[in-house]
């Protein structure tokens, strides 16, 4: 998630890949739904070699790297060139498992509002630059609880530099350099509800002026989403990315302490089937496009693909995580994730024409009552009571979330043959 951590420090030392590699790209390939066939996939070592370009052994060792170090159930997908390289489960980890993906939701809410902008031109006239605290935008936060909210803009809000307060005590960081200003939020005495409680959300610094991991920044543009389309978050995505793309059933994870949250959370959450879960990241790896139709626009995926102009503080660009500035050693600049609590994760990475998820998961976040989906498969127990290895370099054993994320990107990248 990027809320507790200095991105400066390379995670570990690794030789720099070149992308240059010299085989086939996966072109126009785009798989049909997984009902239909799914992914095309390699049946040996020696295909995923010379067709994937893809060292199985190593990515054997990654697997067992998240496997032994990062969470108690999960699992690795694979695309390369169009080609399911590596599909592997542990734990309660299924291809037909529907976890709570946590922040990686924050990505859909992303590409949501970019393909929104587009439909909705004349509604947002000014596109990211819109200032969407008003009663255009946002009825419900009228009046404004703090007057300097009405400058925050749409591209602030996705890039988390509009000022809301993060969670947690998780530092902010200004130009890079973690600041004090935070301090742990004191929860009203009354519950506001999902959309108030974001749109009230305290602001720690001017619109602009820091960067702080806030859940409550795509959340609001979620809200400005519905209000412009009439359609719940989950319903337009449904009709603009899983319908075309051919998901399975998938949902977001609602249902909590016995109630039903009333709006599709913007801020995470998503349940995805893992074989759908590498579909948005192919997607963006093709530029928006889905076979012959552009799912989301051009530019929107290239602004998505770079660091923000709206953030100079981090390397948070629309709702996901940038390599630009090499703070990944063992990943090409261009690659761009999004991680999610727990260490999940989904990658592209265009110069090495490669995506992929990472599933992570704790008991909870795989409980089919959170979606109201049916399990659909049956759950592997043997590591319902598992605990990470002690190791001296991760806190009890387990590596945290965000750093799980990155080293995994760097041993994949690692497999590629040249």
């Amino acid at each position: 998630m990027m809320g507790n951590i200095t991105w400066k420090m390379p995670l570990c030392a690794a030789v720099v890949v070149c992308a240059a590699f010299g085989f086939a790209e996966s072109g126009d390939y785009f798989p049909p739904p997984d009902k239909d066939g799914g992914w095309r996939t390699l049946a040996d070592a020696a295909k995923v070699r010379k067709l994937g370009g893809m060292d199985l052994d190593r990515l054997d060792q990654a697997f067992a790297f998240q496997k032994t170090e990062t969470s108690q159930h999960g699992g690795l997908v694979i695309v390369r060139h169009g080609y399911l390289v590596y599909e592997k489960y542990f734990g309660k980890g299924h291809r037909e498992a529907h976890p709570d993906m946590a922040s990686i939701g924050k990505a859909f809410t992303s590409v949501s509002v970019g393909i929104m902008l587009a439909e909705k031109k004349d509604m947002f006239p000014e596109g990211l630059d819109t200032r969407i605290f008003n009663a255009k935008y946002l009825p419900d936060a009228i009046p404004l609880d703090d007057p300097a909210k009405a400058d925050i803009t749409l591209g602030q809000l996705l890039s988390m530099t509009g000022g809301l307060h993060g969670e947690g005590t998780n530092p902010g960081f200004v130009d890079g350099v973690p600041s004090v200003k935070l301090t742990a939020l004191e929860r009203p005495a009354t519950p506001l509800g999902q959309d108030l409680s974001a749109l009230r959300t305290p602001l720690w610094t001017k619109p602009g002026e820091g960067y702080s991991y806030a859940s409550a920044s795509p959340h609001v543009a979620s809200i400005v989403l519905r209000n412009a389309t009439g359609m719940e978050m989950q319903q337009y995505i449904q009709e603009k990315l899983a319908g075309p793309m051919g998901f399975g059933p998938w949902g977001y994870a609602i249902h909590r302490n016995g109630a039903t949250l009333p709006h599709t959370p913007g801020g995470g959450s998503i349940a995805l089937r893992a074989t759908d879960a590498v579909r948005l990241p192919y997607l963006l790896l093709h530029k928006g496009k889905w076979g012959n139709k552009q799912l989301v626009p051009a530019d929107y995926v290239a602004r998505v693909g770079k660091p923000s102009p709206y953030n100079r503080h981090s390397p948070m660009g629309f709702m996901f995580e940038q390599n630009a500035d090499g703070h990944v050693f063992g990943a090409p600049r261009d690659a761009y994730f999004k991680s999610g609590a727990g260490g999940s994760g989904i990658y592209v990475v265009p110069s090495l024409d490669l995506v992929m998820y990472k599933m992570a998961a704790a008991d909870a976040q795989l409980n089919p009552e959170l979606t109201g989906l049916p399990l659909g498969y049956e759950p592997d127990h043997s590591r319902d009571t598992w605990k990470p290895m002690a190791h001296d370099q991760f806190h009890d054993g387990l590596a945290s979330g965000d750093d799980s994320v990155r080293r995994l990107l760097e041993m994949v990248v690692a497999a590629v043959v040249q």
